[in-house]
């Protein structure tokens, strides 16, 4: 597989450190709100990432952390007169629920920050000692000017940061305008944990830092995450990080590209701020996966309402394919395959072949997509109630397969026919088939009021709820 370098700024093959298994890290939500829809995209394509690794055969280590002790949540928990833990445990579930819904697979360690204060005291300790940080106050920063290779993920200039750097609160404090916190002594009224500096809380870059050390090492596979945290957060993580171990941090780090609405930037002032559930009032969740994965993850995307009709149009076009193969699977015959059936499923295996070499060129969803409905092309037509059930079976299952990777496709098939409703429609099609019209449309009419819809396609009579 190649995937695209930020680091480098150039593919490059994945060659995991250790065979056969992947280690990565991707940030998650700081969790004193819903998470909204820029955050989604991050959370699909790298979950889409996780499933390809482990379709490929890798056995995946995937950890995403919760950032659950930070300014904004601090002050949302006093607004409404809760702890800081409160208001982490209510969004963490919704995170939860939101993530399911987007069919977003758990990770296989989700860890919060404020479970690993005794891991993150260690490192900043061990960074002071190395003299890569100072302490003011209570206060510990890390020294930018004594890191030799600052800058070099996001290409930041040390003499450009100081140069546009913006007067704030700690002017006359930091040794340089970049140098960040590791660890904030405490303020009134907010949480805090003992410490060698005196109580305090920790900063945010050192977290996913301390996390990704103890559950993927010193040095891992890849870290993923949204463009916007290039710089400063994955900067400074590197920074800490490997001058902390002295050995090389994520070896792959991959960034997705940002969103706009109706082809504006989003943001709060501008009224286009929108959170996966005010979405979801409108549109269903797997149309918004649809939509992210129909574009290539690190080109930037245009939320719009007739974008999203397009994806809801692309993704019933997939569940139609695999519904009208699952019913002719009832009708399929039990033979030999003909050479046009042969030829059909090897149209199947060619269009796999290239999904996966979509996939394998730097996680290529949107020709991935293409490739599925190459077999939607080719069953539509190629398939009908005389094929054999091999061949039936053999395109279902290649779609399913590839729709799986991807995690669309993802809801059952209709449910089991009511016994009164398979009589009304057996009923209706023995009228259709004695040209009894009018009989037709009025037990149409019936099965519609009880809520059945039933198609007529050239395979035969379809029923499935309204």
């Amino acid at each position: 597989m190649i995937i695209y370098n930020s680091q480098t700024r150039k593919k490059e093959e994945l060659i995991p450190l250790e065979a056969g298994k992947v280690k990565m890290y991707v940030c998650g939500p700081t969790v004193y709100n819903y998470i909204h829809i820029g955050n989604a995209r991050p959370f699909i394509v790298f979950d889409v990432l996780r499933r390809y690794l482990e379709f490929r055969g890798y056995q995946v280590t995937f950890v995403q952390n919760f950032t659950d002790i930070d300014d904004k949540m601090i002050r949302r928990a006093n607004e409404e007169g809760i702890t800081v833990k409160e208001l982490g445990d209510r969004f963490i579930e919704e995170y939860r629920k939101d993530a399911a819904a987007l069919g977003v697979l758990p990770a296989t360690i989700h860890p919060r920050a404020t479970e690993h204060i005794g891991e993150i005291i260690k490192m900043v300790r061990q960074l002071q000692e190395k003299g890569y940080a100072y302490e003011v106050n209570g206060d510990v920063y890390f020294d930018v000017m004594k890191d030799a290779g600052y800058g070099k993920l996001s290409g930041q200039n040390l003499e450009d940061l100081e140069a546009g750097a913006r007067v704030d609160v700690d002017e006359g404090v930091k040794h340089h305008p970049a140098d960040f916190a590791l660890w904030k002594a405490a303020k009134p009224g907010e949480p805090s944990w003992p410490s060698p500096w005196g109580k305090g809380r920790p900063g945010w870059h050192i977290e996913c830092s301390a996390m990704s050390r103890k559950y993927l090492g010193d040095t891992f596979d890849i870290h993923a995450g949204g463009k916007d945290l290039l710089f400063p957060h994955h900067e400074n993580e590197v920074a800490q990080s490997e001058c902390c171990t002295g050995k090389p941090f994520a070896r792959y780090w991959m960034h997705n590209g940002f969103i706009n609405i109706d082809n504006e930037k989003m943001s709060k002032s501008k009224g286009n701020f929108f959170t996966v559930r005010d979405i979801l009032k409108e549109y269903e969740a797997e149309d918004i996966r649809m939509f992210m994965l129909s574009a290539h993850y690190r080109s930037p995307v245009n939320f719009s309402r007739d974008m999203m009709a397009q994806a809801h149009a692309s993704l019933q076009r997939l569940y139609t394919a695999r519904d009208n193969m699952a019913f002719l699977l009832s009708k399929a015959l039990d033979r030999a395959l003909t050479n046009a059936e042969e030829a059909l499923l090897q149209s199947a295996r060619e269009a796999e072949e290239r999904f996966d070499a979509a996939m394998d060129d730097d996680l290529n969803t949107a020709d991935a997509i293409g490739a599925i409905f190459e077999i939607v092309k080719n069953a539509n037509s190629g398939l009908n109630a005389s094929s054999s059930k091999a061949a039936v079976e053999g395109m279902l299952n290649t779609m399913t397969r590839l729709t799986n990777v991807l995690g669309l496709v993802s809801k059952p098939y209709e449910e089991a026919i009511p016994e009164d409703i398979q009589t009304l429609a057996a009923a209706r099609a023995q009228a259709r088939k004695d040209k009894n019209w009018a009989e037709s449309d009025r037990l149409r009419d019936l099965l519609k009021e009880k809520g059945w819809v039933v198609e007529d396609t050239p395979q035969g009579q379809k029923i499935k709820q309204a």
